[in-house]
């Protein structure tokens, strides 16, 4: 099974997340780019349309073999579903319709949820936020892997099991690490999703279903899109949290590989994010980078060096709420 990693802990620091103090450097260099701030016009165009190619591929598959449904949901739907998480990912920074319509964006993310499968837009919403605002706490951050995770999946055999388990990890961390009230939006994100898996079942039967849900599992685990929940955060050189990555996947996922960008101004839509390293070359030229998905996720399993432990940990005082 290979040897163990050496990294038996997380990388604490004791310093504020680098984010912050960025962002106001390069406000006040480039002030210019708040004009980049605001709604992405094109998002819910886009989104749409991504929905309803989901929901005619429903058609389309309802009376094929099962080894063709999975096969369409691992190289067709769930990448499209892949690039809805993203999709709402965006929204959740209300820039589909602005911060002054924030609920539309709310009900928004819920019909972009549609073709998921599962409910998921209420919730990510909920945790995203501190994401943000404690990147690396602990016990804030929920995208943090926990201790048992970095101390099991410690072999390439084991990392890759991790990588299959992903969306498991991904959906239920939340509810161990830092759990919530169940929220209105959150009901409401369940009983549209639900109500909609169960029209597409009576119309067209089970198959579907699974191709929709399946595509969903599949794409966020071992497929070249997921290389991006990795590369974002994963500390593959010492002192470095967050990580970009400029190749052509950005095409399908609302441009998140600018995730340095992204966390330095996360209320700039993706469309907008090249810009932002454009005006601002000298702040992000010479920080390290991802070239490719797939060599991160190669690496993550046979590096040793790489791990879920393979993260910046800090601790962070809660934020007083507005």
């Amino acid at each position: 099974m290979g040897n163990r990693v050496t990294r038996e802990d997380f990388e604490w620091v004791y310093t504020e997340q680098p984010h912050t103090q960025r962002r106001k450097e390069i406000l006040a260099k480039y002030p210019e780019i708040k004009t980049l701030m605001g709604p992405d016009p094109h998002l819910k165009w886009i989104v749409s349309g991504m929905v309803f190619m989901q929901f005619l591929a429903c058609y389309l598959v309802k009376d094929l073999p099962w080894k063709w449904i999975f096969f369409w949901a691992y190289a067709f739907g769930g990448c499209i579903n892949h690039s809805l998480t993203l999709a709402i990912h965006d929204i959740s920074h209300n820039v589909a319709f602005g911060n002054k319509q924030a609920k539309w964006n709310r009900w928004f993310a819920v019909f972009a949820n549609l073709p998921i499968g599962i409910p998921y837009s209420a919730s990510f919403k909920k945790y995203h936020i501190d994401h943000h605002r404690y990147l690396g706490g602990d016990t804030l951050d929920v995208d943090i892997p926990t201790d048992f995770e970095g101390w099991f999946f410690c072999t390439p055999l084991r990392k890759l099991l991790w990588l299959f388990l992903q969306p498991l990890f991904y959906s239920l961390r939340p509810l161990y690490v830092n759990p919530k009230a169940i929220t209105r939006m959150e009901i409401f994100n369940a009983l549209v999703q639900f109500s909609i898996d169960l029209i597409i079942y009576y119309l067209w039967g089970l198959k579907p279903i699974i191709y929709l849900i399946a595509g969903t599992i599949l794409c966020m685990g071992v497929h070249p899109i997921s290389g991006h929940f990795i590369a974002e955060h994963y500390m593959f050189l010492k002192g470095y949290e967050t990580y970009s990555y400029y190749g052509p996947l950005n095409w399908l996922t609302f441009n998140v590989g600018y995730h340095m960008e992204h966390h330095d101004f996360p209320s700039i839509p993706g469309c907008k994010l090249p810009m932002v390293k454009k005006i601002a070359a000298e702040y992000y030229d010479n920080l390290p980078y991802h070239q490719s998905w797939i060599r991160v996720l190669w690496d993550f399993v046979f590096d040793d060096s790489i791990g879920p432990y393979s993260r910046v940990k800090r601790l962070c005082k809660l934020a007083k709420e507005s």
